[in-house]
């Protein structure tokens, strides 16, 4: 499982006190009140920054970071991503998972037959849809329906799906 998750993108600056602009990938946007730090992802190197205020503008959040000041400093993080800790992110509730602990996961239909990984997970506002990948590159879409997905063991990296009829 990831230590860390990312929680945004710095898409710009905002205003001359150093604000910077973030893309939240986070589902609840006010989430980022109760952080009081953060890492910024400049390639492999994480640095861990102190949150000193949180504003909100058009579905994106504000942030002022200890140590940039102005424009020109917040400019130097443009289009750098955001991390937190897991021990930071949000308890979710039961049969719920993060994003990133399932993609990778072996996915076999409930007669055995692996069918790939998963590639990548979206949500299309009724269900989130999984597309799993076999080792040609493959794709199958699978609906996160109560009939199709029957377990996920994060333990054993394996979930295990029924495929209903139209999946194939």
């Amino acid at each position: 499982m990831q230590k860390y998750f990312e929680v945004g993108q710095i898409v710009n600056t905002f205003g001359i006190k150093g604000f910077v602009k973030v893309k939240p990938f986070t589902d609840d946007i006010n989430r980022f009140e109760e952080l009081k730090t953060l890492y910024i992802c400049k390639k492999e190197k994480m640095e861990q920054v102190e949150i000193e205020e949180v504003k909100y503008h058009k579905e994106m959040v504000l942030l002022k970071i200890k140590g940039i000041e102005d424009k020109t400093q917040a400019e130097m993080v443009k289009g750098l991503f955001l991390k937190i800790d897991r021990k930071d992110a949000k308890k979710l509730p039961k049969d719920t998972y993060f994003i990133a602990d399932l993609i990778g996961l072996d996915v076999y239909t409930d007669e055995g037959e692996l069918l790939g990984k998963v590639d990548d997970i979206y949500n299309t506002g009724a269900n989130d849809i999984y597309v799993v990948k076999d080792e040609l590159g493959k794709q199958i879409l699978l609906p996160s329906i109560k009939e199709v997905l029957k377990e996920i063991d994060l333990e054993k990296e394996k979930i295990t799906v029924h495929l209903i009829e139209g999946l194939r």
